[in-house]
């Protein structure tokens, strides 16, 4: 893109492109969605667009707060939309939309959640768009919700994953929904347990293998400065029994003093919470986020995996503009929260960063020994609050990288920007 053009597109934020540019980049339209928070585009959201490996669904907000479901035949461009009967608080960005796609094709719905009750619906048949809502799962531990993730489990059962409480005082609870019988059970209802002192922000996978890997840090506070160690368990048995990474098993719950902390870093590091992580075929996990080293200013991209020497660290990339990261609410800082890939023994990192100019930007590494990446930008134009979500479960089956992409903005602290359009485009941009 001509440089003249790109600076145009920075400035007014929500740069319509050209067929060509579409094209050239991978990109398909789903629709429009609210822009004025982040909450169609937080990392947390999981999942944002799901597969069957025929059928694509996209989730999101739009301008009204309405709930938007979409979906289309793998290959083609067009996607089907209904507007749902339900709303969320979009001025709050911790209240995302998660997809769950069950093995009956039913689709699973939660949203609109932060230290709220939970809300749940269901599709009335595989693969209908039409949603019911479901007053509960299984009534325990619901009151206080946030952050909720569903998993694929490999016979089509789903996990559900939130948390319990609030910001610097919240458990960990994990459901499971039993395909056969059509209901929920719950598994854990404290797994990580911040004894009503501190609670736990994590990030989850489960491999090819079937093994859960949940990464996390502890807060203190409901401020993000309080953020301190990277920690780590795995389960064999989805869910029930729990392990640190030398195969030493966990007494449940988990709590700061029997924690795994697999890299120490204090608090006031600028590290971040919610960030990613993912597993390769030999279940080896690796964790990208994002903290500054005590003897700097400037907080950098790390990756953190597991190798047969032990836990290891990589920087991806070299920033150098510092940056504060401090206080309560949604933050809005010049570099979002990092997703992590492997395949085929590479691995990339997907991330954007206003030094790069505000991009997509995907950081790939065949040799995270030495440290080397080589870093590239996969949008034409900035996308202002951004951070990644992806189709996991496309990933998965065919090795295929579709992303969210859409232009929002964000206010520090949970604040609105009410200014410029309220709606922007939504993306899918087919990256392989």
């Amino acid at each position: 893109m001509h440089p003249i053009i790109k600076k145009l597109a920075h400035f007014f934020g929500f740069f319509q492109l050209t067929d060509s540019f579409e094209k050239e980049y991978g990109l398909i339209k789903a629709g429009r969605g609210y822009s004025r928070t982040s909450v169609n585009t937080s990392i947390f959201r999981k999942s944002s667009i799901i597969s069957d490996g025929k059928v694509q669904f996209i989730s999101f907000y739009d301008a009204k707060g309405r709930i938007v479901i979409g979906k289309r035949t793998l290959g083609e461009k067009k996607f089907i939309l209904k507007k749902q009967p339900f709303r969320g608080n979009v001025r709050d960005a911790h209240n995302i939309i998660s997809l769950g796609l069950d093995g009956d094709g039913y689709l699973h719905l939660a949203y609109g959640m932060h230290n709220t009750p939970l809300q749940y619906a269901r599709s009335i048949v595989p693969g209908s768009l039409s949603m019911e809502r479901i007053d509960t799962t299984d009534g325990i531990e619901e009151m206080k919700v946030t952050y909720p993730e569903f998993h694929i489990l490999p016979a089509g059962d789903l996990l559900f994953a939130y948390r319990s409480g609030k910001s610097g005082n919240g458990n960990m609870v994990i459901k499971r929904y039993l395909l056969k019988e059509q209901k929920w059970e719950t598994v854990q209802t404290s797994l990580l347990d911040g004894e009503g002192e501190r609670n736990a922000y994590w990030q989850m996978c489960i491999d090819d293998n079937g093994i859960i890997h949940i990464s996390w840090v502890w807060r203190e506070t409901g401020d993000v400065s309080t953020n301190h160690d990277l920690c780590y368990a795995r389960s064999r048995d989805f869910g029930q029994t729990w392990e640190k990474s030398d195969g030493t098993p966990y007494e449940l719950p988990i709590r700061e003093g029997n924690a795994d902390i697999i890299w120490k870093i204090p608090q006031n590091s600028k590290l971040m919470n919610q960030t990613s992580m993912t597993a390769d075929n030999e279940s080896r996990p690796y964790i990208a986020t994002y903290w500054r080293d005590m003897d700097s200013l400037v907080p950098q991209y790390h990756l953190v995996w597991l190798s047969e020497d032990g836990w290891k660290e990589s920087r991806v990339g070299e920033r150098k503009t510092p940056f504060s990261l401090k206080g309560g609410g949604t933050k809005m800082v010049p570099i979002s929260r990092p997703l992590v890939l492997v395949r085929n023994k590479e691995v990339w990192v997907i991330f954007r960063d206003i030094e790069r100019g505000g991009n997509v930007t995907i950081a790939k590494s065949s040799d995270l020994e030495n440290g080397k990446w080589i870093l590239e930008d996969i949008t034409p134009f900035e996308v202002g609050a951004w951070e990644p979500t992806y189709d996991e479960n496309l990933w998965k089956l065919e090795g295929k990288l579709n992303l969210l992409v859409q232009v929002t903005r964000q206010g520090d602290g949970e604040k609105v920007i009410n200014k410029g359009e309220k709606e922007s485009t939504i993306w899918i941009q087919e990256c392989l």
